[in-house]
């Protein structure tokens, strides 16, 4: 009898699931419409719909006329049911934002990081500040949380104790989630910054529509997300995606993961900044890294524009190495660095893309720029909570402490 009763409730949860997700992404629709969308009978979504409304998941949007018949009433998502926190970490910043249920940003802090002073303590002391400062935003209620979602730079272990493998000796096995939980309550996410930016792109952005995809992060920087029919692709230790540390050249420039000739090291936009002051007697030690890189990207001097050439060849160079490894339907630039290094260089990074990858994968494959812009990490952070509301049918209820 009770495996009868568990067998009702899923799929009572898997239609509420499938409910859900369709006026997600395609609301405002009618009752109708999800029936004819989601494969189910009109009983059952009459009856899926009824307990949405009483539950206030779901409101009426208006109505649509029908042909020759009454009005159809349309619904979606209720916006202001929940809301979700996503949190960049940055070389140069931490980010927080606050979002309602359709991701619209209700409130965001962002915290500034100095470059070379990336200490832990201060990176979660930051990320607490930012949620209390967004929880108390007038327009936030602090009760209808349903969680904080982290994106990072590094690798994410998840194990008994989540643990975070940076790229520098401050973030060396450093177990955020238990420090984190010292200052808040709230339920936590954390995932890699690449991931959490190519699940935005692929929900909203530029990777709508595809199942294979990889999301090329580049800021400080370099990573990716990859996407393999329909979900990430994370490996065995979940460090798929460190494409900023495979090696172009063995006796390149040093890295800071320890190595040499890495990607990083010739496309990141800490190493075009180093290389481009290096090119000055008396650089302004006083720029933040965005104003730097810009500063490089501007400069109209012969050796400057050869550098700035140079790296997006390179960065051509390593997307042709993911087109041969990974047979993508697309790889989108993001990042904003990238999206900096693409705004006059796109044709030159596809043009060494295409004579260094093999011919017949590149011809199938679409090199774009991401829609969403340099925020998209946060974004992505927070779409882990929605991504797990939608599948559990809309029961993560708050509160969830």
């Amino acid at each position: 009898m009770r495996e009868n009763s568990q067998t009702v409730h899923d799929l009572r949860r898997g239609n509420r699931a499938t409910v859900l997700r369709r006026l997600y992404f395609d609301g405002p629709v009618s009752r109708q419409e999800l029936a004819a969308g989601t494969g189910l009978s009109q009983a059952s979504v009459s009856n899926v719909v009824g307990q949405l409304v009483e539950e206030q998941l779901v409101v009426e949007a208006g109505t649509v006329g029908s042909d020759g018949g009454r009005p159809r009433g349309l619904l979606r998502v209720n916006p202001r049911q929940s809301t979700v926190i996503g949190v960049e970490v940055a070389e140069t910043w931490v980010r927080v934002k606050a979002f309602d249920l359709t991701l619209a940003v209700l409130a965001e802090q962002t915290l500034p990081i100095e470059p070379d002073n990336q200490d832990r303590d201060l990176v979660i002391s930051h990320i607490l500040t930012g949620l209390a400062k967004v929880q108390a935003a007038d327009n936030v209620d602090p009760e209808r949380i349903l969680g904080v979602g982290v994106g990072v730079p590094g690798l994410v272990e998840q194990g008994a104790e989540l643990l975070v493998h940076g790229h520098t000796p401050a973030w060396h096995t450093v177990p955020l989630e238990t420090l984190l939980r010292k200052g808040t309550d709230l339920p936590l996410h954390i995932d890699n910054g690449a991931n959490t930016m190519g699940q935005a792109e692929m929900w909203f952005g530029a990777g709508r529509g595809a199942q294979h995809a990889v999301i090329a992060l580049i800021g400080s920087g370099v990573g990716a997300g990859v996407i393999a029919e329909g979900n990430p692709f994370r490996g065995a230790r979940r460090s798929a995606g460190e494409w900023g540390h495979t090696t172009l050249a063995l006796d390149g420039p040093p890295c800071r993961c320890g190595s040499q000739g890495c990607l990083e090291s010739y496309t990141g936009a800490a190493a075009i900044v180093a290389r481009h002051r290096a090119l000055h007697p008396t650089p302004d030690p006083l720029l933040d890294e965005e104003s730097a890189f810009r500063k490089a990207l501007a400069d109209p001097s012969p050796q400057a524009q050869a550098l700035i050439q140079e790296s997006a060849r390179y960065l051509g160079a390593g997307i042709a190495n993911l087109i041969n490894l990974f047979n993508p339907e697309r790889i989108l630039l993001g990042g904003w660095a990238g999206l900096l290094l693409a705004e006059d260089n796109l044709p030159l990074i596809r043009d060494t893309a295409r004579r260094y990858a093999l011919h017949h994968p590149f011809d199938g494959t679409q090199i774009a720029l991401c829609q969403l812009g340099p925020d998209a990490i946060a974004l992505g952070a927070a779409t882990l909570w929605v991504n797990r509301f939608l599948r559990a049918g809309g029961k993560l209820t708050p509160p969830l402490r």
